[in-house]
């Protein structure tokens, strides 16, 4: 058959086969995408007609990626319906919704929206929002629509729990109010879609009948939602295909299921799974290496890539002496290469966003090109900003902008017609805000503002950056203003980023100086797609994507994995390493450091466990022998320390060896109690055997009798 040449052997048996369930395990790069467009002009062209075949994936882009491939192959393709669950849902709904009570012209929410919701809530159940942070519960009731959890089963399942209970409670109001205004919120679109088909037969029976062939992409990324919705609009049928990749299963904390993959023939028995393992990206050395990898996790079905191309360059392993000596080797390779590859044909990939700095930097330093794909820089952080702003502040108080984005940051009652007149007055008179407000009789809350930048003026003659800046988090008492942000921990880290960046700044250099340094670093550029720089990205960022030079960087152990990583967690953290090798098409690097510089230590770092994992033969090694006289290690006081200095005013009900529920990871076992400043660090033993770290007041911990 003409359509069938294009394929390899295990490729066109994925398409043909027409009798069974089909799981179709594709490694990376094997060319998934290509079976599932064949498969739908196969289908098309053995009697289905194109309005009874739907094909479901993720994003929009591969959605309409697919779509253009597959008419291409098949101009009937152009009425199939390809398209994400969640477009899927919103046209099932509009039909439909009416089942629940609700009217078809639902209104759905953003996330800003959302959050506006659930403050109401706070407000009419008079909870205090610095207690119940509004995206914290925003995230709670997603995790549970996500889980098919009502809100009336998660008040029953919370009765013994205070806190927990509590959110149960907004849940409901939060609903409540949503059905009240016909509103709908993201997970809503797919919860209440397998609501209507679980409960209402002749809709299931409608939808069954449409869709008489169901094919599925990147079935590991489904939740418990997504998973319903296919098991119940498939039934009894055996026509469903989905194709996925255990081994790239690393979206756990968003709520995808990895068994729904592994454990996909015990719902089809009559299921035939077909693997294919011919890679089309890679050589064959990094396939060697993904291999060995990989095949250190128990949680997944086994497959073996391989290649026709040539073996390939072996991937070197750079074990630098400091994290910016792995920057500089970094910077200096891809200059090195550049003979061979272009700036866009290299990623730089890493596991954590604060790992961008110094990258960053060294690249501004060589005059090499970069853009950030999926992230913010470094320096656009919103803390960054906040320090920065300060700083700039109290070096220059005739600076408006920077005064603007102070001035009520943290919160200190400033209202926004104060700072109008403030602005008017500056404007009309021709002089800075600063000028004014040292001109005018103020209201106390401003007079203390300028009292406090005053102090940190005179502060800065006498003391260093470092100290200058942990005055200012402590006076302003930023710390508990980032904690009723989201993504408070990854905040942190990138503030103690900013102090690493303020240790390796010269002693002798001033205040000016330094935000000069900065300035230059933040003000390049954003790179479209067509500019040639090199991209930086983390490892889930990276996800689909392929280049021919890739970088690992900073594959050291309790960064990648993370620290006390441990079962399940340990098997993702592994399944991440996998995707960042198998992105390379050519050539592979990856790197660590002797020392990194974190929370204002340089402290001694050792090589990622899974670099071990990799066979000798496949790697290119190069170490650097630290000389201790030339590195030692710059002891400070851990930010932590510094910014959080708020008293213990709770006390634990539980102690080590109770048993206690945890609203996410069930019933636990506490196993150590550590005191942290104003918290309590609580280690817990899950039932699947793995660890978590937990602060107790962020958990809220439930003892099981």
């Amino acid at each position: 058959m003409e359509l069938l040449k294009n394929l390899n052997e295990k490729q066109v048996e994925a398409v043909i086969n027409l009798q069974n369930p089909l799981l179709i395990l594709a490694g990376a790069g094997s060319g998934k995408t290509r079976v599932i467009t064949y498969k739908i002009s196969y289908l098309l062209e053995n009697g289905f007609k194109p309005y009874n075949i739907l094909a479901l994936t993720f994003t929009n882009k591969a959605a309409n990626g697919m779509k253009e491939r597959a008419i291409n192959l098949s101009p009937a393709a152009e009425n199939v319906w390809i398209s994400t669950f969640h477009s899927l849902c919103v046209r099932i709904l509009r039909r439909e919704i009416e089942w629940l009570g609700y009217k078809n012209n639902f209104t759905i929410l953003d996330s800003k929206d959302s959050m506006a919701v659930i403050k109401s809530c706070l407000k009419e159940l008079n909870f205090d929002e610095k207690v119940f942070l509004p995206k914290n519960i925003l995230a709670q009731i997603s995790f549970n629509k996500n889980k098919m959890i009502t809100p009336e089963k998660f008040l029953i399942e919370t009765e013994s729990d205070f806190r927990a209970n509590k959110v149960a409670q907004v849940y409901k109001l939060y609903q409540s109010k949503l059905k009240v205004e016909n509103l709908l919120d993201f997970d809503d679109l797919i919860s209440l879609t397998a609501q209507i088909l679980k409960n209402f037969p002749d809709v299931l029976d409608y939808y069954r009948e449409k869709f008489k062939y169901i094919l599925v992409d990147e079935y590991q990324d489904t939740n418990a939602a997504q998973y319903l919705l296919i098991k119940l609009l498939v039934g009894t049928s055996k026509n469903i295909c989905v194709v996925g990749d255990d081994d790239q299963s690393i979206y756990s904390w968003r709520g995808a299921d990895i068994q729904n993959i592994l454990a996909f023939e015990n719902d089809f028995p009559d299921v035939k799974i077909i693997k294919l393992e011919q890679n089309y990206r890679s050589t064959q050395i990094i396939l060697d290496a993904a291999n060995s990898v990989i095949k250190n996790n128990l949680s997944r079905k086994s497959k073996n890539l391989w290649t026709q191309s040539q073996s390939g360059s072996k991937i070197f392993f750079y074990q630098a002496d400091t994290y910016t000596d792995e920057a500089n080797f970094l910077a200096s390779t891809i200059l090195n290469n550049l003979d061979e590859f272009s700036y866009k044909d290299c990623a730089v990939l890493y596991r954590n966003n604060f790992l961008s700095r110094v990258i960053e930097d060294e690249f501004v330093k060589k005059n090499i090109p970069y853009k950030l794909i999926g992230a913010t820089r470094f320096y656009d952080h919103m803390e960054i900003k906040d320090l920065l702003a300060y700083l700039k502040f109290i070096n220059n108080p005739d600076d408006d902008t920077s005064f603007l984005r102070i001035v009520n940051t943290p919160k200190r009652g400033i209202g926004a017609k104060t700072i109008e007149k403030i602005t008017t007055a500056a404007a009309q008179e021709k002089v800075s805000c600063w000028q004014i407000l040292n001109s005018v009789s103020c209201p106390n809350n401003l007079t203390e503002f300028v009292r406090m930048i005053k102090e940190f003026i005179d502060y800065s003659f006498s003391h260093s950056i470092y100290d200058l800046l942990q005055k200012v988090l402590t006076d302003t008492n930023y710390n508990q203003y980032l904690q009723k942000c989201e993504n408070y921990f990854s905040r942190i880290e990138n503030i103690e980023e900013f102090f690493a960046k303020i240790t390796e700044f010269d002693d002798s250099g001033s205040l000016s100086d330094f935000l000069q340094q900065i300035s230059l670093l933040s003000e390049i550029d954003n790179y479209n797609e067509n500019e040639d720089a090199v991209n930086l990205m983390t490892l889930h960022g990276a996800k689909g994507l392929e280049f021919p030079c890739v970088f690992i960087f900073g594959a050291d152990d309790e960064i990648f994995p993370g620290y006390l990583k441990s079962g399940l967690d340990l098997e993702e953290e592994r399944r991440l390493f996998y995707v960042g090798i198998t992105r390379a098409q050519k050539k592979l690097f990856i790197s660590s450091s002797n020392y990194r510089l974190r929370n204002g230590e340089m402290l001694r770092s050792t090589p990622s466990q899974f670099i071990d994992e990799i066979p000798n033969k496949l790697l290119e090694r190069k170490k650097i022998i630290s000389t201790p006289k030339a590195y030692k290690p710059i002891y400070r006081p851990r930010v932590y320390e510094k910014i959080i200095s708020e008293p213990k005013n709770f006390q634990l009900n539980y102690a080590v060896g109770d048993r206690v529920k945890h609203f996410k990871f069930g019933i636990c076992t506490v196993e150590d109690i550590a005191s942290v400043n104003a918290d309590y660090q609580v280690t817990v033993k899950l039932s699947d055997g793995s660890k978590k770290i937990l602060l107790a007041k962020f958990t809220n911990l439930a003892p099981v009798e």
